[in-house]
């Protein structure tokens, strides 16, 4: 699917008209909004990022100046930021080097053989392991690190008391069709109702308050949860290995795209959880250590407070499990490029979101380990980086 002349509009609507033209406006037109992700949160002095066809700028247009709604242009051309960081002379077989190129976005093709070449290179520190299959019967892979690990002290001091366990890519089916057809496609690639459409947003598979809020039982809505709480093989792979793990699990982290946040549970609830003065603490250490690096600021607050209500996240079901910190990141930017972030930005973003992460496996690691002295004579850290990467800490 071609994005060309694809305009992304920000929109702050200052009345309840307004409000209820642009939710009237999106519905009708099946707009693409970017945040908030429904209709119905679309909210008077809250930011509204909306992505509209090349076919319907005018016309989208013309609306907004016939009810006088104030607009701003930030991507005149959305296929053309996407051209700018999926070069077309990639090639999805290119070979990977000794050297893997970190300021890039890579094709799963490079990002298995990755996975391969680290192994390799590195036996005595890195393990690979099968988690499961995908709808389209590719394989996930996890790579466990081991305790060998001795560049960075800090990492070294962690991995005394756990392991690591990496899955790079968790929606391998989704990112592949990304790559090859749909840019912004955010789904799996599951068929519902006779293959008349695909996937479902796995972030809302989980079984926690499944189906309740923030959801659409659409199968066409990017916001589809699946037929069932864990419907699709790739949630059940995950939930099936935190489950074996849950009562080893001290930490979970899910890591997305975009909005500058760390957001705390709950989506389906305002009720705070019990140890929510905890997650908030973590929290905003972490989120001085990351602004720390370039001043990016990220705001904290649980999900349903700060963002907008949403059911069947990973991060919430960790956290109904017995899993006491469970954190989502939702990364750069804050709308100027929003899912089409540029490359140049990857390191950055990698670069300060390290110490945020550091920064919450360091209380773990004090909290449970003071001293270095195991005290638990079973626990871990676990966190999971979903849709992009999956990580496990555990005892050694």
């Amino acid at each position: 699917m071609k994005l060309v002349r694809d305009r992304v509009l920000h929109i702050v609507p200052e009345t309840l008209q307004q409000v209820q033209h642009l939710q009237l406006l999106c519905s009708t037109l099946m707009l693409d909004l970017w945040k908030p992700l429904l209709p119905e949160d679309i909210t008077a002095g809250e930011d509204l990022y909306v992505r509209v066809r090349a076919s319907l700028v005018q016309q989208v247009k013309d609306s907004l100046d016939q009810h006088m709604i104030s607009y701003r242009v930030l991507i005149s051309d959305v296929q053309k930021l996407v051209d700018q960081s999926m070069p077309r002379e990639r090639s999805s077989h290119r070979q990977v080097s000794g050297s893997y190129v970190y300021t890039e976005y890579h094709p799963m093709e490079e990002i298995y053989q990755w996975m391969t070449q680290i192994q390799k290179n590195n036996s005595e520190l890195v393990t690979q392991h099968f988690l499961g299959k995908t709808f389209e019967n590719r394989t996930m892979y996890y790579l466990q690190i081991l305790q060998n690990y001795k560049t960075d002290p800090k990492i070294s001091r962690f991995l005394q008391h756990l392991d690591l366990y990496v899955l790079p890519v968790l929606n391998i089916d989704g990112y592949i069709y990304s790559w090859e057809k749909d840019r912004l496609w955010r789904k799996s690639r599951s068929p519902y109702e006779n293959g008349t459409c695909y996937g479902v947003d796995l972030n809302r598979n989980f079984n926690s308050s499944w189906g309740s809020v923030g959801v659409s039982f659409n199968c066409s809505s990017d916001l589809f949860c699946g037929s069932g709480p864990e419907s699709e093989p790739e949630t059940r792979a995950v939930a099936q290995f935190i489950k074996s793990k849950k009562s080893d699990i001290l930490c979970y982290l899910t890591i997305h795209s975009y909005g500058q946040l760390i957001l705390t549970p709950y989506g389906s609830t305002t009720k705070p959880p019990s140890n929510n003065e905890e997650l908030m603490q973590v929290a905003k250490e972490a989120a001085a250590a990351l602004t720390g690096k370039y001043g990016t600021s990220y705001r904290v607050g649980s999900t349903a407070l700060i963002l907008y209500s949403n059911s069947g996240s990973s991060r919430d079901w960790a956290h109904t499990i017995g899993i006491p910190l469970s954190f989502t990141f939702e990364l750069r930017d804050t709308g100027t490029y929003g899912f089409v972030l540029p490359d140049d930005q990857i390191q950055p973003t990698c670069e300060e979101t390290m110490l945020a992460v550091t920064t919450i496996i360091d209380y773990v690691d004090k909290k449970h380990f003071p001293d270095g002295a195991v005290v638990l004579t079973s626990s871990s850290l676990g966190m999971s980086l979903c849709l992009s990467t999956v990580l496990i800490w555990t005892v050694s």
